[in-house]
């Protein structure tokens, strides 16, 4: 059976999120700025709460994040 690996783009970012799951945000991508909820942290992307709006923003692409 074949395990799929792994590869965190980014392993510190990745665990210096952890502990802010289930806090408010406020981050800013090249996109834009999001305020809401983290939600969930992934190896390589973040799920943020906007309202009712899950927004899923790439690691690679986060320029700042900070807890509110």
């Amino acid at each position: 059976m074949h395990t799929p690996s792994i590869t965190l783009s980014d392993p510190y970012l990745y665990e210096s999120l952890q502990p802010l799951s289930g806090k408010w945000v406020a981050l800013d991508t090249p996109c834009g700025s999001l305020r809401g909820v983290l939600k969930s942290v992934m190896p390589d992307h973040i799920i943020v709460q906007v309202g009712e709006m899950p927004f899923y923003v790439r690691i690679q692409q986060l320029i700042w994040i900070y807890p509110c």
